[in-house]
């Protein structure tokens, strides 16, 4: 007899859809799944403003298939020059449901971000005051660290010591790779929460060095030693409500991957729920599941849950080699692996 877990529909808290072409080409894999995501803002030019963010929103609906509901949450990305005014008046309106701190240089088109986080010491202040979430990438820049030590120094330096300042302020700690990281949600109050992708849940860093460079697995922050990969599997499925989905699903076409500088990043989005359901699956955990993808994320940013439901079953499924991106194929992750779930409804 087939294995079923049904649960609340859920949604990604974190996750790139690009433009143009590309961006037609991967947002039905996210809206097939999920009912609502986080948008990261990092275009090439970023989007800054709650005007930009109205406009980008319309282009994501408008490639949303017919008959598919899907919602796009819409985040602004700060600069040292953002205005607290209109953060303050998207948020209002409901056109900006968070607001994204990248330091600068920390990953794909980021070259804008936050040099100093003094300079938007008055942009985070009126956030706290109307509630609006920070979504940050937790990684310092600076040269003279090493790139594997990068999100445990941006804590001691720059997280721990903002949180303490602004205890009001809701801050959503994206893409944890290390059990630092996990050892600071946990000690921290209530405002701290966590997103954790699919592949930092069942790779480490051997997976991108071991055999060879596979540059379909480098994405940043980068994956780390098995004990932070397992720190992880044991936060997301240990029934935590300060952790939830963000899948950090980024697409890079095939050859911008296989270059000689490589892009960073792993497209996941199309078979998500599949590959975080194997992992609580493995880790005994099934039945917090519906905790994780659907019931967390929705309470941290105070919305409601969805109502109608997803189910998937134990089934085998094949990743292709490769899928459409638009312009040009993409190499999804798992590719040419078979997982054990499937999205049956």
């Amino acid at each position: 007899m087939t294995q079923t877990l049904t649960i609340r529909r859920p949604d990604d808290w974190h996750l790139h859809f690009r433009d143009g072409e590309t961006m037609r080409a991967v947002v039905p894999h996210t809206a097939r799944q999920f009912a609502r995501a986080i948008v990261m803002p990092n275009l090439a030019p970023p989007v800054t403003t709650s005007a930009l963010a109205a406009a980008y929103r319309d282009r994501i609906a408008a490639a949303v298939l017919e008959g598919v509901e899907f919602t796009p949450l819409m985040t602004a990305y700060l600069t040292d020059e953002t205005d607290a005014g209109d953060m303050a008046a998207g948020f209002a309106d409901g056109v900006l449901t968070a607001a994204k701190l990248y330091p600068a240089g920390a990953t794909t088109n980021s070259a804008h971000g936050v040099t100093d986080v003094a300079n938007i010491e008055g942009v985070l202040e009126r956030m706290a005051e109307i509630g609006m979430p920070l979504c940050v990438h937790g990684e310092v820049t600076h040269s003279d660290i090493d790139i594997f030590d990068r999100e445990a120094v941006f804590i001691d330096r720059i997280l721990a010591p903002l949180v303490e300042r602004m205890p009001d302020l809701k801050v959503i700690f994206e893409h944890i790779t290390t059990k630092q990281a996990v050892e600071f949600v946990d000690t921290s109050g209530p405002r701290i929460g966590a997103t954790i992708t699919p592949q930092h849940l069942h790779i480490n860093r051997n997976a991108i060095l071991v055999g060879g460079i596979r540059p379909h697995m480098f994405c940043l922050p980068v994956a780390k030693r098995e004990e932070h990969r397992l720190a992880l599997r044991k936060a997301a499925t240990s029934g935590s409500t300060k952790y939830f989905l963000g899948t950090d699903s980024a697409p890079h076409h095939r050859h911008a991957k296989e270059s000689d500088c490589g892009c960073a990043g792993i497209f996941n989005a199309p078979f998500a729920l599949e590959s975080y359901v194997t992992v609580f699956d493995e880790e005994g955990a099934l039945d917090r599941f519906e905790g994780f993808a659907s019931l967390n994320g929705p309470a941290f940013y105070g919305l409601p849950v969805n109502e109608d439901t997803t189910t998937l079953e134990k089934a085998p499924v094949e990743v292709p080699a490769e899928v459409d991106g638009g312009e040009a194929e993409i190499v999804p992750f798992h590719a040419g692996e078979t997982l054990k779930w499937r999205l049956a409804s």
